[in-house]
């Protein structure tokens, strides 16, 4: 920082002739400042030091000299450019701050001393008796004006008081407050500290001017509304109790920042503006003489509004954009891709320019006011103060608030410029099913129906243009009359056109995902978000993400639920990817097994944690949990449910020795709950739904055994008991979530009992057995079932088990298991080439049918986006051929494994 010094404070005080106000403070701290301009920062220091040493009987005057000395160093520092407009700004507001923390103390003491405030003894006074200051707007951002007031909101940590105390504490506090604002504002012959307005607290006409936290609380959940969220962006805990403080902005984080993307704040933010507008009557011209640099169109409230709204759109998902102040707002949403780097640039520099011009305005008359002069003297004294002639000035400004104006008002108010609609409804379209569409309960409010009378001609063309219009139509039908409610989703639609195209490719394509997007429509959010279309992450940073999303939650339940949000949200990016061709079949299945595997791992800590709080830790190496079936296998699709088993390794303990928690239970006990509670994470149904489906059949001794297997236990039965079908599951299980010891202890047993020699004959012949069994349990619901049926996955899927087990090989996959048979020389490679062929066929079509229905359907269900989907996934454009195409497999591979079985089978009569 430059020091003021030599020919530059002469030039200073020159110029401040321009300014009765400073020209008045010069003279009347002409001593002091003598001193201060060796060294500015210096002399910040000291004012702020002098004021922490202020007795109780010379605080208002102490304050009032305080503020006239800063108020002048820093008017000095800004004219001449020694400080930038962040050092100005921040200085003024660590004024506000340590003088609203020495009037609300002292307050504080006074009423300790007089035994007013019940309970609090002196060493309360440090934390103000539970009472914080929030600083809102420019405060609470360190951008405070030159000539500003502070908007303050007050409040108190009730559970400090005893409840029979609590309405004397309220009193009590109420009194500090105003007295508080008192020391602060009233004008004496020394001045005044800072003008205080508190009509920023919850509903200012009817509640005290200190309320109880609990009672903030209750009214932002219940009543809160946007521009009050808009102005929690910038609060912060500025005096008295700041930990208490912190804290209440904490517990309001939800209802600053929603989880969703909130782009119906934008219609919010901008019928706040046309109100303001109305009331200041600033939305005319903008003339410079006499424009209002603050809330007239192009100024300062413009910036603000433009970038508080971006954050409150998306800053529920991502914390990178809470940044209290316009100019770190504004970064942040560049670097975040919510706002091209070249208008951040741009609206940078004019609010950095703003500010300067509204302090200049200040420095005048130390008015609070924000609108330039309408006589060219005025403008003159001004453009003085900038280093300016008049004419320039007037140039710069008025194309500096033309750029704003532009740059922002077609943000809030796209629809200023849409002319109505006036193009008939398409004849493709059946306007019977429109006629409907008022009822349903997306568009009962106001508010929605009239978004979606916006949004209407640009679906209906899209509707039209669909490969089959009618049968899109009847699609979004469904998925508009099970949407819950409309605004948020409808404004989503409205500020991403891009989106609608989405939605009528999925609707006409997938009604499974439909059906799924109508209840979980919040997933768009995550189309936007900026990684929608990157890379796959793979399995280790979205184990990562989550773990971390995970630990910011506050409590068990509300991380359960944050595991369905984010599980749901990549879900459904792996399920359009597929969709849009982004992906292929066998793509798509690793990738929905990364993610259970993912979400497994994230989740199995949350709840052993949540368990341990009240049966105590696990003992020894704790639980592992094995994926069995598709999952083990790494292939999931997008219906799957998970099969899994639980061993766990009590270590030294036994069977019946007991946990250390506040309800201990014996370990047996322990693991089968802790299994149950994991199993309850996964799948019970809860305000986010569900995660997965958990299917535990697999287990030794199925659902006759224990819910959870010691490894001693799950070793003796594997070697010692176990049925030809269990250790054929065994080829396809994989450790999943667990102790790094423990996972590997089982990947090695599973590896040696896999490697142990088998006779063929017997191995097989219970494989024909197996078959059987399925054959009689499943048929093909149709041909488009490609799962169960001879020839189908279950059965190539045995056949590959079979060959891994009598091949001892580790490896899950089909592929290797079918070659494990050409190895052990009683499959053909061509046979093999065949099933493997078969089998690949299947999976795409299988996944298909998951993605696009939940089951299998015959083709006149599909509809010709489903259809066109099954051509795009198969690289076959003939729907009859494709028939034609699978029944010869299936076909071919039944009879290559009825062979095999059959030959095999003789040789084990």
């Amino acid at each position: 920082m430059a020091d003021l010094t030599g020919d530059l404070a002469r030039l200073i005080i020159g110029t401040a002739g321009s300014s009765p106000y400073l020209k008045g403070l010069i003279e009347q701290e002409a001593a002091w400042l003598t001193g201060a301009l060796d060294d500015g920062e210096a002399a910040v220091k000291g004012v702020f030091n002098d004021m922490r040493a202020l007795p109780p009987d010379q605080l208002k005057p102490g304050l009032r000299q305080a503020k006239r000395r800063i108020a002048l160093i820093t008017a000095l520092a800004d004219l001449a450019g020694a400080w930038p407009l962040e050092t100005v700004t921040s200085v003024l507001s660590d004024l506000g701050d340590l003088a609203c923390d020495l009037a609300i103390k002292a307050e504080i003491a006074v009423l300790i001393r007089r035994g007013k405030l019940p309970g609090q003894t002196e060493d309360d006074v440090a934390t103000a008796g539970g009472m914080t200051v929030l600083a809102m707007g420019k405060m609470g951002a360190h951008e405070l004006n030159y000539s500003s007031d502070i908007d303050l909101i007050c409040l108190f940590d009730e559970t400090r008081y005893l409840p029979d105390d609590f309405h004397d504490a309220r009193s009590a506090l109420v009194r500090a407050t105003r007295n508080m604002c008192t020391t602060l504002s009233e004008r004496t012959k020394d001045g005044y500290v800072f003008r205080t307005d508190l009509r920023l607290r919850p509903d200012p006409s009817v509640t005290p001017v200190c309320l109880a936290m609990a009672a903030a609380e209750s009214y932002y959940e219940s009543l809160g509304r946007t521009w009050e969220r808009a102005a929690y962006i910038k609060a912060r805990a500025a005096a008295g109790d700041i930990k208490a403080g912190e804290g209440f902005l904490k517990v309001l984080t939800p209802f600053v920042w929603r989880r969703h993307l909130d782009f119906a704040a934008i219609q919010d933010a901008h019928d706040m503006r046309l109100r303001i507008r109305e009331h200041k009557g600033t939305g005319g011209t903008r003339d410079v003489a006499g424009h209002d640099m603050k809330l007239g169109q192009g100024g300062i409230r413009e910036i603000e509004f433009f970038t508080q709204t971006l954050q409150i759109i998306a800053g529920g998902r991502d914390a990178d954009l809470r940044q209290r102040g316009t100019c770190d707002g504004l970064a942040a949403l560049s670097a975040k891709g919510w706002v091209p780097g070249d208008v951040a640039d741009a609206l940078t520099s004019h609010y950095r320019a703003h500010r300067e011009v509204e302090h200049r305005i200040q420095m005048v008359n130390d008015a609070q006011t924000h609108v330039l002069p309408q006589s060219p003297e005025g403008i003159a004294r001004i453009a003085c103060l900038m280093g300016l002639d008049p004419d320039q000035l007037t140039r710069d400004l008025s194309a500096r608030l033309g750029e704003v104006h532009e740059l922002t008002e077609g943000f809030f108010a796209p629809d200023a410029a849409r002319l109505p609609d006036t193009d008939p409804v398409p004849d493709t379209l059946d306007q019977s099913i429109m006629a409907g569409w008022p009822a349903y309960p997306a568009l009962r409010s106001t508010r929605a129906a009239q978004t979606f009378d916006r949004l209407k001609p640009d679906l209906l063309r899209r509707l039209a243009q669909a490969a089959q219009p009618g049968q899109a139509l009847v699609a979004f039908d469904g998925f508009l009359s099970g949407l819950p409610a409309g605004v948020q989703l409808f404004a989503l639609f409205e500020a991403n056109p891009s989106l609608l195209e989405l939605l009528i490719d999925i609707v006409a394509t997938s009604p499974a995902l439909a059906t799924h997007l109508a209840r979980n429509s919040a997933v768009f959010d995550a189309v936007i978000g900026g990684d929608f279309f990157a890379d796959w992450p793979g399995a280790v940073a979205l184990e990562e993400g989550l773990t971390a999303l995970l630990a910011a939650e506050p409590d068990y339940e509300a991380r359960l639920d944050a595991a369905r949000r984010w599980a749901r949200e990549w879900h459904f990016r792996v399920g359009v990817h597929h969709l849009r061709g982004l992906l292929n079949a066998a793509s798509a299945g690793a990738q929905y097994s990364d993610l259970a595997g993912a979400v497994i791992r994230a989740l199995m800590p949350v709840v052993e944690v949540q368990f341990a709080l009240k049966h105590g830790a696990a003992p020894g190496r704790g639980a592992a949990v094995i994926a069995m079936g598709s999952l083990g296998a790494g292939r999931l699709n997008a219906m799957s449910d998970l099969d899994l088993i639980v061993i766990y390794d009590p270590g030294t303990s036994g069977d019946s020795d007991m946990s250390d928690g506040p309800r201990p239970l014996a370990t047996r006990t322990y693991f089968a709950r802790l299994t149950q509670a994991l199993i309850t994470a996964l799948s019970a149904p809860m305000a986010q739904g569900r995660l997965y489906e958990v299917d535990m059949r697999l287990r030794p001794s199925g659902t006759q055994g224990p819910v959870a297997t010691s490894l001693a236990s799950f070793t003796t039965y594997q070697r010692d008991r176990a049925w030809v079908w269990e250790h054929l599951a065994l080829t396809r299980a994989r450790v999943v979530a667990g102790a790094p010891g423990l996972v590997a202890d089982i990947e090695a047993l599973r590896r040696d009992l896999l490697a142990h020699k088998r006779d063929i004959a017997p191995v097989l012949g219970e494989v024909a057995n197996m078959r059987a069994r399925l054959g009689e349990a499943k048929t093909p619901v149709s041909l488009w079932d490609a799962k169960t049926g001879p020839g189908r996955m279950l059965d190539i899927e045995l056949i590959a088990q079979a060959g891994a087990l009598l091949g001892g090989l580790a490896a899950r996959d089909v592929g290797a298991g079918l070659q494990g048979a050409v190895a052990s020389d009683w499959l053909s490679v061509a046979d093999a080439e065949a099933l493997r062929a078969t089998y690949d066929l299947c999976w795409v079509v299988h996944g298909a049918m998951r993605l696009m229905s939940g089951k299998a359907i015959d083709t006149d269900e599909m509809g010709q986006g489903g259809i066109a989907f099954l051509g795009r996934v198969t690289g076959m454009d003939d729907i009859d051929q494709l028939q034609g195409r699978l029944a010869r497999a299936y076909a071919q591979s039944d009879a290559i494994i009825t062979g095999v079985l059959v030959t095999w089978a003789g040789a084990n009569d």
